[in-house]
Formats: structure tokens, C-alpha cells, sequence
């Protein structure tokens, strides 16, 4: 156990920072996921939906440090490109 107020500082700030971060994890996980099901299924209207919204969270991910501005990007390329061949 720590025994300095700055380490158990640390440690509160980790667990909270650790759930907030998969919070994050599971949401995106969920956003991809549901533009990758449309896709699969063919269902281009449903995709086109599922990826404005996947469109706008990756980005507001950026800009709470939860991704990179290149990951984001290269996430929101391969899921257009996914959506243009159906």
C-alpha cells in the first residue's frame, strides 16, 4: 500500500482515469461494430447511418485524448471504404 498522499492521489486518478478509458474502449468497440454488421448485411442506408454517428464520436474521441487524430481517421477511411463497395 502507498504511504505518501501523492502516490495515493495517483492511485485514486488511475482507477478513476482506468474506468473512464473503457468506458471509451466499449463505445467505440460498439460504434465500429455497428457499421461493420450493416455492411455485412448488405443494409447501405443502415451503414450510411451507423457511420455518421461512428464519424462524429471517433472525432469527439480525438478530442478528449481518448484516440489519436491518425487512428481516428484511418478508422472513419476503412469504414467508408467498406461502406462505397456495397
Amino acid at each position: 500500500m502507498a504511504n505518501h498522499k501523492s502516490s495515493l492521489k495517483r492511485i485514486r486518478q488511475t482507477e478513476k482515469r482506468t474506468e473512464r478509458n473503457r468506458y471509451y474502449r466499449t463505445r467505440l468497440k460498439n460504434i465500429v461494430k455497428a457499421v461493420r454488421t450493416a455492411v455485412d448485411a448488405g443494409n447501405k442506408e443502415e451503414a450510411e447511418a451507423a457511420f455518421k454517428v461512428a464519424n462524429q464520436q471517433l472525432h469527439k474521441f480525438v478530442s478528449k485524448g481518448v484516440l489519436k487524430k491518425e487512428t481516428a481517421s484511418r478508422k472513419v477511411s476503412r469504414l467508408n471504404l467498406a461502406i462505397n463497395a456495397l
